[in-house]
C-alpha cells in the first residue's frame, strides 16, 4: 500500500500489519493525523483534535504489540461523536449553549473502546443535539460531504461518516434514534451498523429508549464486527442491556439464504438512481448465492407519525430539562422550530403510537421472518442530493427542513428497535457523486444475520474503498 494509501488502511488489516512487526501504530497515527490536516479546511469533521496524546499512545501500542499484550483494537485512531462522554474531553451536544462543557465521566461503551486499545485522537461533529439527518451547527459550523462538498455527509453522526470517507480516522462511534448511524453511512459509502436495542449498553435516559442504539461506522464489514465486538456486551447498572452476544471473525457469507426486497417500504418515492442501485445490488447478493424476491409489506405512511408522537413525547422532554434558562437565540432555527411548533403529546397519544409499531412487526413476522426469510433489504436514502447546509438560510423554506423524513428510509427501523440494521455502499450517484446505501435488516437480536449478507456482498463485489475513492481521497 502506498503512502498516500495508508490513511485508508481498514482496522482488521491494520491489526495484522501491526503484529507481523510490518507497520507500527505511530506510523499509522502519523499518516491519519496527516490526512487529517489535509482534508479538515474542506470538510470540517472534527469538534476537537488530540494528536499529541494521540501519538504518545501509539508509541505505548507499539510497545504492547512487542510485548505480546495488544488488545482487540490496540493502536487504532477512533474518532468519537460529540455526543458521547469521554472524561476530560469538551462534550459540547453541537450547542452553543455546552460550548465550554467538560466531561467528567466515560461513557460505559466508550470507555470499553479504549480499555480495547483504541486511541481517541478526535471528536467529530453532530447537529445540535444529535436533531438532524444533515450536520451543521452554529457551534463548529457545516459539514461536508468527502465525495462532493456541496451535498452533506448526513447526520446525526455526520462527522464520524465524513471523517470515515476522507481517511482521516480509522473506526468512528454512532448513534441511531432515527436513523443517525445510517443516513451518514449511505451517504458516505459505509457500513454503519445499527444494533438491536440493548445489544450496547447505554447510560440515562438513554438506555430506557427502545428507539436508540449507539454503534459502529467502519469501511469494511469486518471492521464493523471487530468494532462491535469490542463496544457490545451486558451492563450490570444496564439493566436493558441484552446477553453476550459475539460476532464471528471473520464474517461468514451468507451463501443459501433468503432475502426479501422492498424498493420503498410500501410508501416512500425513491429516485431512479436509488432503485436502480438496489437492483444491482441484489443481482449481486443472487451471483453470491443468497435468493433475492420482492415483497409488499403493507406499511404506509402512518409510521412516519408514530416516529413523530414517540420521539416529540421523550426526546423533546429530555431535551427541555437540558436547556438552561433563556438562551433560545442562540439555538440554531431547526432546534428553534422543533421546540416552538412541536405541540406537547400525551401520554396517551404516546401510548397509541406503539400500536402501529406493532402492526408493522406483525407484517415483518408475516411476510418476512415467518414467510422463510433470513432478511430484508431496502435503500437507505430515497435520493442523495440533499445540500449541505440544508434549511441554514435565514430564509430556508421550512417545508424542506421538515423534508427530511421524506427522504430517510430509516426511522421505521427506529420503531422496531430490536431488529439489528445494516447500511452498506451499493453505488454511487452518477448526478451527485455521493454514494448510495442499501439497508439490511436481521430478525430480533440476531445480529450475524444482517453482518452474513453485507459479507456476500462485499465479497461479491470487493471493498468499496477499494474500488471507490472520493473526490478528496484520490491519489
Amino acid at each position: 500500500m502506498s503512502s498516500t494509501d495508508l490513511h485508508y488502511l481498514s482496522a482488521t488489516d491494520a491489526v495484522g500489519l501491526f503484529r507481523r512487526r510490518e507497520l507500527s501504530p505511530r506510523e499509522l497515527m502519523e499518516a491519519v493525523i496527516a490526512r487529517a490536516e489535509a482534508v479538515e479546511p474542506t470538510i470540517n469533521a472534527f469538534t476537537d483534535t488530540f494528536f499529541e496524546e494521540a501519538l504518545a499512545a501509539a508509541g505505548a501500542a507499539a510497545d504492547a504489540y512487542a510485548s505480546g499484550t495488544d488488545r482487540s483494537l490496540e493502536g487504532l485512531a477512533l474518532a468519537v461523536k460529540d455526543e458521547v462522554h469521554v472524561e476530560g474531553q469538551r462534550a459540547t451536544e453541537g450547542s452553543l449553549l455546552f460550548a465550554d462543557q467538560v466531561a467528567t465521566g466515560t461513557d460505559p461503551f466508550a470507555q470499553r473502546l479504549i480499555d480495547a486499545g483504541a486511541i481517541v485522537h478526535a471528536r467529530t461533529t453532530t447537529p445540535e443535539f444529535s436533531m438532524a439527518a444533515v450536520t451543521w451547527s452554529l457551534l463548529h459550523g457545516v459539514t461536508r460531504n468527502p465525495w462532493n462538498p456541496d451535498f452533506t455527509c448526513g447526520g446525526s453522526s455526520g462527522g464520524s461518516g465524513a471523517s470515515l470517507a476522507a481517511g482521516s480516522c480509522t473506526l468512528a462511534t454512532g448513534s441511531d434514534i432515527a436513523g443517525s448511524i445510517r443516513i451518514p453511512s449511505s451517504l458516505n459509502g459505509l457500513v454503519g451498523f445499527k444494533p438491536p436495542w440493548g445489544r450496547v449498553p447505554e447510560v440515562w435516559p438513554w438506555n430506557r429508549e427502545a428507539y436508540a442504539a449507539s454503534g459502529p461506522l467502519a469501511r469494511t464489514v469486518g471492521d464493523s464486527a471487530l468494532f462491535e465486538n469490542a463496544m457490545a456486551g451486558p451492563l450490570e447498572t444496564d439493566m436493558f442491556s441484552l446477553e453476550p452476544y459475539r460476532l464471528p471473525e471473520p464474517v461468514p457469507p451468507g451463501r443459501g439464504m433468503r432475502v426479501a426486497v422492498s424498493a420503498d417500504l410500501g410508501f416512500f418515492d425513491v429516485s431512479a438512481e436509488v432503485a436502480e442501485a438496489l437492483t444491482g445490488a441484489t443481482e449481486a447478493l443472487a451471483a453470491a448465492g443468497i435468493e433475492c424476491e420482492p415483497v409488499e409489506l403493507g406499511w404506509t405512511v402512518e409510521a412516519r407519525s408514530t416516529s413523530i408522537t414517540h420521539l416529540n413525547f421523550l426526546s423533546r422532554s429530555v431535551l427541555m430539562s437540558m436547556l438552561p434558562e433563556g438562551g433560545s437565540d442562540r439555538l440554531t432555527s431547526y432546534i428553534r422550530m422543533w421546540l416552538e411548533e412541536t405541540p406537547e403529546v400525551s401520554v396517551e397519544q404516546w401510548w397509541q403510537s406503539w400500536e402501529y409499531g406493532d402492526r408493522m412487526y406483525a407484517d415483518m413476522q408475516a411476510k418476512v421472518f415467518g414467510a422463510g426469510f433470513d432478511a430484508l433489504v431496502c435503500p437507505t436514502l430515497t435520493r442523495t442530493d440533499i445540500p449541505a447546509d440544508l434549511g441554514r438560510a435565514d430564509d430556508a423554506d421550512p417545508a424542506e427542513w421538515h423534508s427530511q423524513l421524506d427522504f430517510c428510509m430509516t426511522y421505521p427501523f427506529n420503531i422496531l428497535g430490536r431488529l439489528p440494521v445494516m447500511s452498506v455502499p451499493v453505488g454511487v450517484a452518477g448526478s451527485t457523486d455521493v454514494p448510495i446505501g442499501m439497508q439490511i435488516v436481521g430478525p430480533v437480536n440476531a445480529d450475524v444475520v444482517p453482518y452474513r449478507v453485507a459479507a456476500s456482498l462485499e465479497a461479491e463485489r470487493g471493498p468499496f474503498f477499494d474500488t471507490h475513492r472520493p473526490a478528496l481521497g484520490r491519489a
